[in-house]
């Protein structure tokens, strides 16, 4: 029997528990808290639980040794420290994360060791890749020529459950919500980069009415550039890689990134309430710092961005529950505790793909292709649509159907394939639109 070792037991790990152990894998789950791991395991005959800390090498090590493949659901600051071990002992390995520019630098010594390192194998990274690749790669396979492509994703919750102002709930961790919408973009339009700093991330958003869901609004992820040799697109000319969220989040988000909210800076808030954190930010006395606030944002007092503060509770006089951090910390606390999908509710995921292609024969046409998801009895759909790509590709490497050694994403048709076909046997899958009149492009 193969044995899988899995760090961390988070919100997305279930599904994958499930998978492997269902597919006949002794699997060994290490976490900080054993309970989370044993819920996950429900005493199933071929799991077991291991109580670790990521500070904790030597176990770290010795487990890595002991196993054949491990999947790591940690932070992405742990991954390399755990992808040197699988190098040095010839173990494979797993990640649903970004792949960092150090993850890249060990692709040498990952193929003389004789293992893959396969990285951005979940949903937002992986399953986009893979749906994406399959498109380009027919389309280029035919001849023709791809000049415009949106990538376009979001994890929300389903439209019944939008209660708050933010209409937004979480079906995972608030911190990386937040810290994603703190960083800046790049892209591609028209032959032009376009570069958004962090402080413009949410001001232009793009309007985007997707089926069954409504009206969206999408704003730059990251930089997009990269996936232009990433996909093999030299002389594309449009390429935008960018998240969905429902109305209003763009203007929130804006308005607490002026105000310095989501700043990582460490300040104290001893005996501080909201309200006089929210005066300190603006060097304003805290009288009616509600109607301050709007008049230095420079908007209405029943906007969507004030009222969402308030409901929040930043304009309260409530203390603050711990003595030093930064304004994202804060932030980040308020959400937890108000914000996360409850248990039983649904969530979901959608997706799109909208290509503008030029054809062998000299005709511009769009294909979009569309993925809407939502929970299961089992499952979030966050959980499933990030979990079950990568245990796919955990039994298709420990079968040896993956061969590939290396530093690796899921762009190539011996893994995105056999890995997609998988997903849509279990309800999990894109539906294509081909042949579309140019007016469709975004």
């Amino acid at each position: 029997m193969k044995k899988v070792l899995l760090l961390g037991a988070g919100m997305v790990a279930k599904p994958l528990v499930d998978f492997l152990l269902k597919n006949n894998i002794k699997l060994t789950i290490a976490s900080r808290t054993v309970a989370k791991a044993e819920k996950l395991l429900k005493q199933r005959k071929n799991g077991n639980s291991v109580q670790w800390t990521t500070d904790n090498l030597d176990l770290l090590e010795n487990m890595i040794l002991e196993h054949d493949l491990t999947v790591s659901l940690l932070p992405y600051k742990y991954h390399v420290t755990v992808a040197r071990f699988c190098i040095k002992y010839g173990k494979n390995m797993v990640t649903t994360s970004y792949v960092s520019e150090e993850m890249k630098s060990l692709d040498k010594e990952a193929k003389e060791a004789g293992i893959i390192l396969l990285n951005e194998i979940g949903v937002d990274p992986g399953f986009d890749h893979m749906t994406a690749m399959r498109i380009i790669d027919k389309v280029q396979a035919s001849g023709g020529k791809i000049k415009e492509f949106y990538s376009l994703c979001g994890a929300l919750a389903a439209p019944e459950e939008i209660d708050n102002p933010f209409k937004y709930k979480f079906s995972w961790s608030p911190k990386g919500v937040i810290m994603a919408g703190n960083n800046g973009a790049k892209f591609k339009k028209n032959g032009k980069t376009v570069e958004i700093p962090t402080k413009e991330l949410f001001k232009y958003p793009l309007q985007i009415e997707f089926p069954e869901v409504g009206k969206m609004e999408v704003y730059p992820n990251r930089d997009s550039l990269a996936y232009i040799n990433i996909y093999k697109l030299k002389d594309i000319e449009t390429m935008y890689r960018g998240t969905f969220r429902y109305p209003d989040w763009c203007e929130i988000m804006d308005a607490m990134k002026a105000l310095g909210l989501t700043s990582y800076d460490e300040k104290s808030f001893e005996k501080k309430t909201y309200r006089k954190i929210m005066a300190r930010q603006l060097q304003l006395y805290p009288a009616n710092i509600k109607e301050k606030t709007a008049e230095f944002l420079g908007i209405k007092l029943d906007s969507p961005a004030i009222e969402a503060m308030d409901w929040l509770g930043l304009f309260d006089d409530n203390l603050i529950a711990f003595d030093k951090g930064s304004n994202f910390d804060l932030i980040c606390d308020l959400m937890l505790k108000k914000m996360m999908l409850p248990e039983g509710a649904r969530d979901m995921v959608i997706m799109l793909h909208s290509f503008l292609i030029e054809t062998a024969d000299g005709k511009n046409e769009v294909i979009k292709s569309r993925l809407l998801d939502f929970a299961n009895d089992e499952d979030t759909s966050i959980a499933r649509t990030v979990a079950l790509p990568a245990a796919i590709a955990v039994i298709m490497i420990l079968d040896g159907r993956i061969k590939d050694t290396g530093v690796h994403i899921p762009i190539a048709k011996s893994i995105y394939e056999p890995v997609l076909t998988k997903l849509e046997n279990m309800g999990i899958g894109m539906v294509e639109e081909w042949g579309l009149p140019e007016s469709d492009k975004i």
